[in-house]
């Protein structure tokens, strides 16, 4: 799955000139926690979050009465506040990539770029509902977590396994096991028994870390 299968296009974005007080209008508007910031060409030049705000306004000890607090978020603008430095992903990357991107920077969201003109923005709530699908979570079924061996076909043989016993696999994800021999294998059944499972798995050599009915 690809970042255009799941970004939102065409998103709600923010001129650098406007005031700070606008910014958090239209986030308390649309119920949303991060702007995008784009020139009058469409090309993104910043990013502005809700903890941006929350820096820029004066601290709740400030003597300040609301309309002199309303002036002064007024005429701060976007630009001196908004992060200039903005980690962006395209159209055409996988959400997998997106997903190590966030992780790796400790941000929750990236804009979608072409040439550096906005066309979308991808948010970790996006890729948790992509990942929920992915595992195909509200598929009832039987969900192991096995560790197998790191050998060409292991994964064949237990899919041809699996299919003699009339199971059918609706999802499959694999990641790295303990060493490099060994590979840790999250599969999900429907139509067998946990029982079924369990056994096929053990006559196929894996280590069953965990087996539930989901």
């Amino acid at each position: 799955m690809l970042v255009k299968d799941v970004m939102t296009e065409n998103p709600i974005t923010i001129g650098p000139e406007a005031s700070v007080l606008e910014a958090k209008e239209i986030m308390s508007r649309n119920k949303i926690k991060k702007l995008p910031v784009v020139d009058r060409s469409g090309a993104l030049v910043g990013i502005i979050t809700n903890t941006d705000l929350a820096k820029a306004s004066p601290s709740a000890a400030t003597s300040l009465d609301m309309f002199e607090l309303g002036y002064l978020l007024s005429k701060l603008s976007v630009e001196k506040t908004m992060v200039k430095s903005v980690k962006t992903t395209t159209a055409n990357q996988t959400v997998e990539e997106a997903a190590r991107l966030m992780n790796d920077y400790g941000i929750s969201c990236l804009p979608v770029v072409k040439e550096n003109l906005l066309v979308g923005f991808v948010t970790e709530s996006d890729l948790f509902a992509t990942f929920i699908d992915m595992f195909n979570t509200r598929t009832p079924g039987v969900r192991a977590v096995a560790v197998v061996n790191e050998i060409p076909g292991e994964l064949a043989k237990l899919a041809v396994a699996i299919a003699e016993k009339n199971g059918n696999i609706v999802s499959l994800v694999t990641s790295d096991a303990s060493d490099s021999k060994h590979r840790t294998v999250t599969v999900k059944v429907s139509n067998i028994s946990e029982a079924e499972l369990k056994s096929l798995l053990e006559s196929n050599n894996a280590e069953i870390k965990d087996i539930r009915l989901v």
